[in-house]
């Protein structure tokens, strides 16, 4: 049986409905490519990405960032509390073989700084643009279309 691609969205809960759109557009494009989205599991774009995942048809998995299952919004399938805090950021790198960023502050900051450290390829969609190995991408189609090419 062959396993699934993972891909990561990341960005934060403090965002415009633009930001949530072009999240919940992407989630769906994901899904409908097959893969699972992996993210922090909360608001925010990490919900509207699992949104669009799940009307995608696909599978959603939220690393927590407290103790709690039900601390994950209610379109992860699989919630997994780790009790880290912000640490968990790693984690949802390392179980990510590429990433798209959309919006967000320094949370995802680090997440971009961990996936670079790993050699896994960052997408940006209306997020960080600050060094060259980060990829821009003006479109859900295009974020997904640069992930899934440059893949781990």
């Amino acid at each position: 049986m062959e396993r699934r691609i993972q891909i990561g969205m990341i960005g934060g809960r403090e965002v415009t409905d633009e930001h949530l759109a072009l999240a919940e557009k992407t989630g769906e494009i994901i899904a409908k490519k097959g893969a699972v989205l992996i993210c922090g599991g909360l608001g925010g774009i990490m919900e509207a990405g699992c949104k669009g995942a799940k009307k995608g048809g696909g599978t959603t998995v939220g690393i927590l960032p407290g103790d709690y299952i039900t601390d994950a919004n209610p379109y992860v399938d699989i919630a997994l509390p780790t009790g880290m805090g912000v640490a968990r950021n790693s984690i949802i790198i390392h179980s990510s073989q590429g990433v798209i960023a959309v919006g967000g502050k320094y949370g995802t900051l680090s997440e971009i700084a961990f996936a670079f450290q790993k050699g896994i390829p960052v997408v940006s969609l209306k997020s960080w643009d600050f060094d060259k190995a980060i990829q821009q991408a003006f479109s859900p189609e295009e974020a997904v279309e640069k992930v899934f090419r440059n893949l781990v």
